[in-house]
Parts: C-alpha cells; sequence; structure tokens
C-alpha cells in the first residue's frame, strides 16, 4: 500500500472517529440552581463539571455574574434565562439592548453562552401580559444580540401543556387559541433564526402506580399508537413524538428541540411514592444512556437531542415539596447522589469540601480587596423583589438611582432595581452579613455588580 493511501486511511479513521465522540458525548447539560444555603463556590463547580463530569453545557434560572464568570474558558456551554417579569419591558429596542450590554457583553466570548432562554413557561402561567410579549421580546433581544455582534439563540421553555392532545402522539397537536397565534409565528421566528424549540417533558408528574414502568423505562408492554403502529415503550419517548407530531401538524418539523428540563427526585414525602434513589437513577440513567448514544425516537430515529437535567444539585431552599428539593444529581459536597454514569473514567465522586455553612463564593484574583456585595437571587419571585425595594425604599435608604433618569435606572427591570437597594440597605446597616439575607432573596457576591455610571458600593 502506497504511503499517500496508508495517510489517506489514517485521515478518514480520524475523522470518523472525531465525529463518533462528537456525536456521543456532546449533548447532556445540567440546570444549575442556586436556591441552597449550603451549596458550593460557582468557580468550584465549574472545575468540577470539566474535570470530573461528561457534562458540557448547563443552563441558568438568571444572568448571575458571578457564575458567568465562573465559566469563562471552560468551553462549556451555558445557556441564561431572562426572569418572566422581564418580558414586557424587553419588547422596547432599547430595553432589549441595555440588557445585553449588562448581561451577555461583559462575559462573551470568553463564556461560552450560547443560548438565552426568554423567560420559563410562560404559557402555563397564563400570565396575559407576558404571554403575548413573550415573542415580540424574542425579537427585541435577537435583534439586540445581532447588533452587538454576538452570535447567540434565543428560545424559551415550554410545558408540554402547549398540546391539546398528547396520546397516542400522531394525534398530539398544539392547543387551539396558541396554536396560530402563538407558538406558529414563534417556530417561525425559531426557524428563521435556526434556533430551537425548548420543551420540559417530565414523565414524573404523569406517573401513577399503573404506568410506573412506562414512566421508568422499566420493562412494560407498551403503548399501542394504531395510526403509526408504533408500541412506545417509554412515555420519554411517546412525549418527544407528540411535539414532534405536532410541530409537523403546522409545517414545521424542520424545526430542532432542546429537552431544557427533565429529571426525577430521589426523595420525597410520605405521600410521594414515585420519589426514590432507584426510581431517579433509573430515568436519569436511561436519560443520559439514550442521549449519549443518539437513540433518538420512533419518529425521530438516531436524533441527537441538546438535553438537560434537571438539576445539577440538591437545593435545600427551594419552597414546597421535600421533592422539590431533591431533584439534584449531586449533594453539595459534590458526591453523586446516584450513579449514572456522568463521571469521567468511572469515577464515584468529584472533589470534596468541608461541610457545613456556606463559604462565600470567590474568584481568584477578581476581588483581592475582599469586599462584598449583596444582590438578588436568580430565582427569588418578582413579587419578593418588589417587596424588598419597597421595605428598603421606606427605611430611608438612597433610591433616587432607580427613578426613571437615576445612574441605575437603566437595565429597568425589577432584580437589577432590587439588587442595587439592597445592596444599599446592606450598605447602610453595617455590611453585616444577616443584613443580605431579604428572606433568603439575597446572596453575598465579591464580584463587583456596578455597570455603566450605576455604582453600588
Amino acid at each position: 500500500m502506497s504511503t499517500t493511501r496508508k495517510t489517506t486511511l489514517l485521515l478518514l479513521l480520524f475523522t470518523a472517529v472525531l465525529l463518533h465522540l462528537a456525536a456521543t458525548t456532546a449533548a447532556i447539560g445540567v440546570n444549575y440552581g442556586t436556591l441552597g444555603d449550603n451549596l458550593p463556590p460557582p468557580a468550584q463547580v465549574a472545575e468540577f463539571l470539566r474535570t470530573k463530569t461528561i457534562i458540557n453545557r448547563i443552563k441558568l434560572f438568571d444572568a448571575n455574574p458571578e457564575i458567568l464568570r465562573a465559566f469563562a474558558n471552560t468551553n462549556i456551554s451555558v445557556t441564561v434565562s431572562v426572569p418572566n417579569g422581564d418580558i414586557p419591558g424587553l419588547v422596547q429596542a432599547s430595553t432589549a439592548q441595555n440588557w445585553v450590554a449588562a448581561n451577555i457583553a461583559p462575559f462573551y466570548p470568553q463564556t461560552k453562552i450560547i443560548r438565552v432562554a426568554v423567560g420559563n413557561e410562560i404559557l402555563h402561567s397564563g400570565v396575559k401580559e407576558w404571554i403575548y410579549n413573550l415573542l415580540p421580546a424574542m425579537k427585541s433581544l435577537h435583534q439586540a444580540l445581532v447588533n452587538a455582534g454576538f452570535n447567540i439563540q434565543v428560545s424559551t421553555p415550554h410545558t408540554l401543556g402547549i398540546l391539546q392532545h398528547s396520546e397516542p402522539p400522531s394525534w398530539s397537536r398544539f392547543r387551539v387559541g396558541y396554536d396560530k397565534q402563538i407558538i406558529a409565528p414563534m417556530l417561525q421566528f425559531l426557524r428563521e433564526t435556526k434556533s430551537p424549540l425548548m420543551v420540559n417533558p417530565y414523565p414524573y408528574f404523569g406517573w401513577s402506580p399503573k404506568v410506573s414502568n412506562y414512566a421508568l423505562f422499566k420493562p412494560n408492554r407498551g403503548v399501542y399508537d394504531k395510526n403509526t403502529k408504533i408500541t412506545y415503550k417509554n412515555m420519554f419517548e411517546a412525549s418527544m413524538d407528540a411535539v414532534y407530531t405536532a410541530m409537523k401538524a403546522i409545517g414545521y418539523a424542520d424545526v430542532g428541540i432542546v429537552i431544557a428540563e427533565t429529571g426525577w427526585p430521589s426523595a420525597g414525602d410520605a405521600n410521594q411514592p414515585a420519589c426514590s434513589v432507584d426510581n431517579a437513577k433509573s430515568f436519569n440513567g436511561n436519560v443520559v444512556w439514550r442521549v449519549t448514544r443518539r437513540i433518538g425516537t420512533p419518529l425521530m430515529p438516531k436524533k441527537k437531542f441538546e438535553t438537560y437535567i434537571f438539576a445539577l444539585f440538591n437545593e435545600n431552599q427551594k419552597p414546597g415539596a421535600t421533592s422539590e428539593k431533591n431533584f439534584g444529581l449531586f449533594k453539595p459536597d459534590f458526591t453523586p447522589v446516584y450513579d449514572i454514569g456522568i463521571m469521567k473514567n468511572g469515577q464515584q465522586s468529584g472533589g470534596r469540601r468541608r461541610r457545613g455553612r456556606r463559604q462565600t463564593p470567590t474568584q481568584p484574583g477578581n476581588n483581592a480587596g475582599g469586599k462584598k456585595w449583596c444582590v438578588a437571587k436568580g430565582e427569588a419571585s418578582d413579587q419578593a423583589l418588589q417587596g424588598n425595594i419597597d421595605y428598603v425604599c421606606s427605611q430611608g435608604v438612597d433610591c433616587k438611582p432607580i427613578q426613571p433618569g437615576g445612574a441605575c435606572y437603566d437595565p429597568s427591570n425589577l432584580r437589577s432595581h432590587a439588587s442595587f437597594v439592597m445592596n444599599s440597605y446592606y450598605n447602610v446597616k453595617g455590611r453585616q452579613d444577616s443584613n443580605c439575607n431579604f428572606a433568603q432573596t439575597g446572596y453575598l457576591t465579591t464580584t463587583n455588580p456596578s455597570h455603566g455610571n450605576c455604582n453600588f458600593m
């Protein structure tokens, strides 16, 4: 065999290996929530994911600056989110530009931000002001990103409640009233901008003793769809094919689909029998297995779904039932809650840290003076943030900077305004850690949140 031919064969083999690796390792992500008082600093999280796991993408529920800085130069893809309450304001081009300037420009491209999720499960919320401003806000943000020269997608996550019918999958259609007025125009926008439809399929919420094995990828008789003559062996694949069928029915089968959230809790209350380590391991393990092996679904065979497991950590401050606090793949000390094959080289745990109270997040070289600022947590509700503003401003703290014309009025949203006045209160009261609690809606950061002419003391 000639040297040239050998070289050609080696190059073809090398290319095939690279393509195989790309197809099998480039789709598993996690939702990184922060509602816990014992979670590790973002810099440690970034290093752990990069060096110890096969997870190569995260999705945030805000645009937390400390997390975005921590993930710089890690090559881990990041999806940031716009709070639901900010949607109406982002319809204005100037507000969208200010949002991009404050939340994207300082970090991109060092941090690999690939997508902005505008709100979360907006159609499910039933809030008309959010619903009817959603697509205009997405378009406005997209244009602001284009104007800034950033190649970043814009989309929004949906529950499967957007479907009028989903069983069997071949009957699936979008809800009447939303299909033509909202969903179809949104899918057109996603097609034009080469962005995916984001969905949150949760077989957990469809669990009952009767369909337990079907929901958990365990042996079962399956559900037969007489129109396609397909027998579905698990609820997850049936749900994804239902979404695809609904998209195809209105002419948008070519738009990609991202699984923005899916997961299963490992513990729950006494009246939540579905919540167990075994069930969480079965469900999440099977999702990871299918995604990394590009199994796809009966109607989308060998389809690679970009998938985000909910969630990265157990979060002890999440409201609601015990199950809400136990969706995590990892405990706060990086110990896996169970093994689903996402650790590199078969490792069973990552770097450990001392148990105890949450350490103040730090980033080497970012704040040599050790100063801290008080800002709003990403998942704090709009109602809580407005309450914080009302309280602080009633205590004699100067709130003029967040009023129209003030140095900190832009970006004009509750989260930015609340962070400024919460930090002012923290300073006025003597910079004690307890003065940044705000009923667990504030946290201390070592990253200076000042921007433009807006100076956080």
